[in-house]
C-alpha cells in the first residue's frame, strides 16, 4: 500500500529537475519546443502509470528522457503534418537522433543552451522571452512565474502560448545562433540564466529556501557560454556572479533548512573552489571589458568583496556601497537602490539608509516586494525602534510567499518585539 505514494512523490520530484534536459534533448529531435513539452509530459504520464506498479527505475531521469525521445521518434516518422522535419532528418533519422541511453554531461548542456537560444528569439517580446524559459527550463508553474512577477497567471499563460506558437510558425532553428544572430539574443540569454539561478537561490515561493537543481543548471548554462563567447565581458560577469554566489550555498540554511543570514553563515562552510573560480571569471571580464564594466561584471565585483571577507566585520562595505552607486548609473532599478541602501548602513550607519529606504516608498515596482519591509524592519531595530521594527517584519512575513522566509521574518518580528 505504500508503494503508491512513494512511487507518486519519486516521479513528482524527478520530473521537477529533469523535464527541462528532457524538453531539450526532445526539441532537437522535433525542432517544436511546444510539441517537445507536450511529449514530456507524456512521458510523466507513463511514468505514473507504470512506476506504481513496476517501481520506480534505477535511473528515473534517463527513462523519462528515453520514453520522451522514442515517442518523438515515433511521431517524426509517423505523422504526415511533420513531413517538413522528416525531409530535415527522415534520411538520417538513425543517426540524427539522441542515443536513448543518457547522453553526455556536454551533450545535454548543448541542448539545455540550445532551448535558451531558441526561447530568447528576438521574435517574442521580453516578457515572453522570461516566461517561456522560466517555463522550461526553470521548471516554474505559470502560477509561480506570474507571483515572482507580480502579474495575473492568466497574462503568463497567454505569453507562454502565443511565445510557442510564435516559435513554431515562424519555424525557428533549434540551434546556438552565430554571429550577429547570438549578439541580438545574448542579452536576454544571460538575463534568463540569471533569473533561472535566483529561483533556485531564493525560490519565489515554496517550502524550501533553496531549489539546488536550478543553481546547477543556471551554472552550467554559463560556464558553457563562456567557452563559447570567451571574448564577451558580462558573460564572464554572469559567470564569475554565479560562482560567487554558488559558493555560499551550504552555509546558506541549517540543517533543518531554516534559511541563515548572511551575517550569521559559517564562513568555512564557504566553497573556495567556486570563489576561486569566480575570481578567474571576474578577472576574464575585465580582461575583455573595453570600456565601463557592465551590470554583471558590477554585482560579480560586489560578490567578490563578500568572498574576500573572512567575517562579515571584515566586509568592506564601503567598497560595497560604491559599486552599488555605479551600478545605479549603469541598470537603474529599485531593487539596485534597495541594495545600496543595506551597504550605506553598513558603512555609514541606519539613519542615513533609513532616508534612503523611505525614499524608495513609493516605487511600484516595491510595493509587494517584502525584501522592502524586511531591510527597513531590520534598520528601524538597529535605531532602537523595536515596535516599528516588529510591524514591519510583520508584513514582509505577510508579502513572502516562501514558507522558510516567512518563517524566519516571523522569528525575527518576536525578537524585534
Amino acid at each position: 500500500m505504500e508503494a503508491q505514494p512513494t512511487a507518486a512523490h519519486a516521479i513528482e520530484t524527478v520530473f521537477r529537475l529533469e523535464s527541462p534536459r528532457v524538453v531539450a534533448g526532445v526539441a532537437r529531435i522535433v525542432r517544436d519546443v511546444g510539441i517537445a513539452e507536450e511529449l514530456a509530459q507524456d512521458a510523466l504520464v507513463a511514468a505514473l502509470e507504470r512506476w506504481p506498479r513496476d517501481g520506480v527505475p534505477d535511473n528515473p531521469g534517463a527513462w523519462l528522457m528515453a520514453t520522451a525521445r522514442h515517442r518523438a521518434v515515433d511521431l517524426v516518422r509517423r505523422r504526415e503534418t511533420y513531413a517538413r522535419k522528416l525531409a530535415e532528418i527522415g534520411r538520417n533519422l538513425p543517426a540524427a537522433a539522441p542515443p536513448l541511453e543518457p547522453a553526455d554531461p556536454e551533450d545535454i548542456d548543448d541542448d539545455l543552451l540550445r532551448l535558451v537560444f531558441t526561447t530568447c528569439h528576438p521574435a517574442l517580446s521580453p516578457e515572453a522571452r522570461i516566461a517561456l524559459t522560466l517555463r522550461l527550463l526553470g521548471g516554474l508553474s505559470t502560477a509561480e512565474i506570474a507571483r515572482a512577477h507580480l502579474v495575473p497567471e492568466a497574462t503568463v499563460a497567454q505569453r507562454i502560448v502565443r511565445a510557442k506558437r510564435t516559435l513554431a510558425t515562424r519555424n525557428v532553428a533549434f540551434e546556438v545562433p552565430y554571429g550577429p544572430d547570438r549578439e541580438a539574443r545574448l542579452g536576454s540569454v544571460l538575463d534568463v540564466i540569471y533569473l533561472i539561478f535566483n529561483e533556485g537561490y531564493a525560490a519565489t515561493a515554496g517550502d524550501d529556501l533553496l531549489r539546488p537543481g536550478l543553481c546547477e543548471d543556471a551554472l552550467r548554462l554559463a560556464r558553457l557560454l563562456s567557452g563559447l563567447m570567451p571574448k564577451e565581458p558580462e558573460v564572464h560577469g554572469l559567470t564569475a556572479l554565479l560562482e560567487f554566489q554558488a559558493s555560499r550555498t551550504a552555509a546558506r540554511t541549517a540543517p533543518d533548512g531554516t534559511p541563515v543570514l548572511l551575517k550569521d553563515q559559517n564562513r568555512r562552510r564557504w566553497n573556495r573552489m567556486l570563489i576561486a573560480r569566480g575570481i578567474r571569471a571576474l578577472a576574464r571580464a575585465d580582461a575583455t571589458a573595453t570600456g565601463a564594466p557592465g551590470p554583471y561584471a558590477l554585482q560579480a565585483a560586489i560578490a567578490a568583496c563578500h568572498a574576500h571577507a573572512y567575517s562579515y566585520a571584515e566586509t568592506d562595505w564601503r567598497a560595497i556601497a560604491t559599486l552599488y552607486t555605479l551600478l545605479a548609473a549603469r541598470a537603474p532599478s529599485p531593487v539596485v537602490e534597495l541594495n545600496r541602501a543595506v551597504a550605506v548602513s553598513m558603512a555609514e550607519g541606519p539613519a542615513e539608509a533609513l532616508e534612503l529606504v523611505d525614499a524608495l516608498a513609493g516605487e511600484p515596482a516595491l510595493r509587494d516586494y517584502h525584501l522592502l519591509p524586511s531591510v527597513r524592519a531590520d534598520l528601524l531595530a538597529r535605531l532602537g525602534r523595536p515596535a516599528e521594527a516588529r510591524t514591519e517584519f510583520e508584513r514582509a512575513a505577510s508579502l513572502t510567499r516562501n514558507e522558510r522566509e516567512r518563517a524566519l521574518l516571523l522569528r525575527r518580528a518576536a525578537e524585534a518585539g
